[in-house]
Parts: C-alpha cells; sequence; structure tokens
C-alpha cells in the first residue's frame, strides 16, 4: 500500500511500486483529467504539481511520491469555482483539440506562481508541453489573461 496525498486528501493505493503515478491517478483514483500522451515525459500531457513542482507523471513511480502534496487539474478549482488559469483558458479559447491542455494548464500554473507577470520569452522558455493543434500562440495569450486577473 502506497499513501498518495491528492488534491488535498490522503488515498491508500493498492499498486506495483513501480506503477507510474499518471496510471495510479486515471485508473486506481479515477481522475481522468490527466492525460497520457507518449508515456517518456516528453509531451507534458501528463503534468500534474508535486509539490508544487510541475512534473510529467508518466515517469514517475507513485512510490517515489508517497507523502508529497499531488495536486492534478481536478484539484484546481475551489468549490464550484475555476482557478484563474482555467477561465482565462476558456476567454482566450486557448484548445482546439483539448487534449493536452490540463498539462498545459498545470505548467501554466507553475509557471505564473513563479512568475506572476512573464514576459513572452519567459512563457515560451517555461512553456516545454506539447500541442499537437499549434495552439501556442492562444496558450500565451490566455497565460498573459491570467497573470493580469485577480
Amino acid at each position: 500500500m502506497t499513501d498518495l496525498i491528492v488534491n488535498g486528501k490522503v488515498h491508500a493505493v493498492d499498486v506495483e511500486d513501480d506503477m507510474p503515478l499518471l496510471w495510479a491517478l486515471r485508473d486506481v483514483l479515477n481522475l481522468t483529467g490527466t492525460k497520457y500522451g507518449c508515456g517518456v515525459a516528453a509531451c507534458g500531457a501528463c503534468t500534474v504539481h508535486i509539490d508544487g513542482v510541475p512534473t510529467r507523471s508518466c515517469s514517475i513511480p507513485a512510490s517515489a511520491v508517497a507523502g508529497q502534496q499531488i495536486v492534478t487539474i481536478e484539484g484546481l478549482k475551489t468549490g464550484d469555482t475555476l482557478h484563474k488559469v482555467q477561465k482565462a483558458w476558456i476567454e482566450a479559447q486557448a484548445p482546439q483539440c483539448g487534449y493536452c491542455q490540463s498539462g498545459q494548464i498545470m505548467a501554466a500554473v507553475a509557471l505564473l506562481n513563479e512568475t506572476p507577470n512573464p514576459t513572452d520569452d519567459e512563457i515560451d522558455a517555461a512553456m516545454t508541453n506539447i500541442c499537437r493543434c499549434g495552439s501556442y500562440a492562444e496558450i500565451r495569450a490566455a497565460i498573459h489573461i491570467a497573470a493580469t486577473s485577480v
């Protein structure tokens, strides 16, 4: 058994020591907002926060993060209120197909936590997740919207 603290709640999960966190979240805890993209930590679709750090969950064993604070896309909103980055994504109409967007949003939240008002160059350097649709300009616009919202 591994104790995972996900979105503020402790979950005792019965998983193999080497099971990637992504699959523990999706298949065991039914938190399906975190997506499988590549399986080798290259694309970022599986990005979650571990102790506030954006981390690609497909390449880290669930057992390695026992007792650490894990936040998924589902954990960003407060009650029925979306996080300001989620609101900005809607306002900027950032997603096209939407598949990578939960990972993109998690990366953007981490960026804004570190750099509250990033420049285009800072956004480009920090946002390393891949979007096959190429909605990078819309993602950048959404980050600027979120940076100016309360």
